[in-house]
C-alpha cells in the first residue's frame, strides 16, 4: 500500500484537496495517509463498497476511550445514529423515519420558496457575505421549523453546532474540544427543556412526533431523543450550509451554465454539484472481523477512512470527473454515504439546494463574486469561510 503524507490543515490542501486525491488514486483503490496514521479507500468502488459492506461499521470495536473532560460531549454521542450500529443503529433510525417522513419533507418546498424570497429581499446594497444572509439561514431556520424549536434561537444553534462538529476536525485542539463541551452542555439543556415541554403539550412539529413515534414497542428515550434532535440540527444544516455556498460558488464560476437551474434540469444540477465539490470528504469505518480488501489485510478492531471527495472524482466512475457538468447523466455519489448510514436529511438537503438556488438566480441574474473564494480550515468537512458577492 503506497504511503503519502499531506497535512489536512495545509492551505494549498484546503483549497484545493482534489489534486492530492488524484496522486493517492494513482496507486490503487488504497493508501496509508501517514497524517492520520490510516488507511484510506480513495476509489469510488473501495468507498462505495465500504460504506455498505457491514464488516465495517461506525461503532468502534473497543469502548471509546477518551478524557474525563470530554465526558458530556461523548455522552451525546454515545445515542447518536450516525456512531452507532445493529441492533441499536437499526431501531433509532426506523423511529426516526417514522416522523421524518418524505411527506413531510416535500411539504417544506413553499416554505423554503417563501423563505429564499424573504432573505434576498433583506440583502443589502453593495458587497455582502452570501453566507450568513443565505447560506446558513435557510437550513437553519427550516430545521428549526421542522423540530418546533423557536428560530429566534437560531444564532445559538448555529453557534453550539459549529462548535460541536469542530471535534471532527484537523484542526482541533483542547481550546475547541472546551468549546465543545460548553456548547454540548447548553444544547443538552436547550433540547432537554423543550422535549419535557411537548411531552406536556405536544405540536405538530417532529419533536412531538418522535415523542409519539413507536416501533416493535419501543419507545425513544428521553437522552435518545435529545441526542437524535441535536444530530438532525448539526448534521441538517452543518453540510447543507457547505453544499449551498459551494454549489453557489460553482454555478458562478462557470458562469450559471444556461437552463442548469430549469425545472426539468434542477435535479441532475444538484447531483452534480454534490459530486463535484461535496460538502464531506471523509468518514470512517471499524473493521469487525478480519478480512482481506484489495489485496490488504485487515484485522478486527483496525480502522479505516473512506474519501467521499476524491470516490466523486474517480475517472473509472466519471469522465472527466475533474470538470463540473450539469448536463451529466444522474449517477450515484456518496456525498450522501451510501447504505445503512446513508445521510437520513439527504431529501431536505436536496430539496432546500433545489429551491433556493432556483430562486437566488431567477431573482439574482446580475449575482456577481467580488473577492476569491475561500475555503475554511475544517477537513474533514469542506465548505467556504465567505463568499463575498453583490447582486
Amino acid at each position: 500500500m503506497k504511503r503519502l503524507t499531506q497535512s489536512p490543515t495545509d492551505p494549498d490542501f484546503i483549497q484545493n484537496p482534489y489534486t492530492f486525491y488524484d496522486r493517492a488514486r494513482s496507486a490503487g483503490d488504497l493508501f496509508f495517509w501517514e497524517d492520520y496514521d490510516l488507511p484510506m479507500a480513495v476509489s469510488f468502488r473501495a468507498a462505495n463498497a465500504l460504506l455498505r459492506d457491514r464488516r465495517f461499521g461506525r461503532e468502534p470495536v473497543e469502548p471509546l476511550q477518551f478524557p474525563n473532560h470530554l465526558a458530556p460531549f461523548y455522552a451525546v454521542e454515545a445515542h447518536s445514529m450516525l456512531e452507532l450500529e445493529a441492533p441499536r443503529h437499526t431501531r433509532l433510525r426506523k423511529l426516526v423515519l417514522r416522523a421524518f417522513t418524505s411527506r413531510r419533507i416535500a411539504g417544506l418546498g413553499p416554505e423554503i420558496e417563501v423563505l429564499a424570497h424573504e432573505l434576498i429581499d433583506a440583502f443589502p446594497a453593495g458587497d455582502f457575505d452570501l453566507l450568513p444572509a443565505f447560506a446558513t439561514r435557510i437550513p437553519v431556520i427550516i430545521i428549526c421549523r421542522l423540530l418546533g424549536v423557536p428560530e429566534d434561537r437560531a444564532d445559538d444553534l448555529l453557534k453550539w453546532s459549529n462548535a460541536m462538529v469542530s471535534m471532527y476536525q484537523a484542526r482541533r485542539t483542547r481550546a475547541i474540544e472546551d468549546a465543545a463541551v460548553s456548547a454540548t452542555e447548553d444544547f443538552v439543556a436547550f433540547m432537554r427543556s423543550y422535549v419535557n415541554e411537548r411531552r406536556n403539550d405536544p405540536r405538530d412539529d417532529l419533536i412531538t412526533e418522535l415523542i409519539a413515534a413507536e416501533a416493535e414497542g419501543e419507545k425513544l428515550s428521553t437522552d435518545e431523543l435529545i441526542s437524535t434532535c441535536i444530530l438532525l440540527l448539526n448534521a441538517g444544516h452543518e453540510a447543507t450550509v457547505h453544499a449551498m455556498a459551494i454549489a453557489v460558488k460553482t454555478l458562478l464560476e462557470h458562469g450559471n451554465p444556461a437552463g442548469a437551474l430549469a425545472p426539468d434540469a434542477i435535479d441532475g444540477t444538484v447531483e452534480e454539484l454534490l459530486r463535484f465539490d461535496p460538502p464531506l470528504h471523509m468518514f470512517t469505518r471499524h473493521v469487525y472481523e478480519d478480512t482481506t480488501l484489495y489485496g490488504q489485510e485487515f484485522k478486527r478492531g483496525d480502522e479505516i477512512g473512506l474519501l467521499l471527495g476524491a470516490a466523486n472524482r474517480d475517472p473509472d466512475m466519471w469522465d472527466e470527473p475533474n470538470e463540473f457538468d450539469p448536463t451529466r447523466p444522474i449517477k450515484q455519489n456518496t456525498a450522501f454515504g451510501a447504505g445503512a448510514h446513508f445521510c437520513i436529511g439527504a431529501p431536505l438537503a436536496r430539496l432546500e439546494m433545489a429551491h433556493a438556488l432556483s430562486i437566488l438566480f431567477d431573482r439574482c441574474p446580475n449575482l456577481q463574486m467580488t473577492a476569491p473564494p475561500q475555503y475554511g480550515n475544517v477537513y474533514h468537512f469542506h465548505g467556504l469561510e465567505r463568499l463575498m458577492v453583490r447582486v
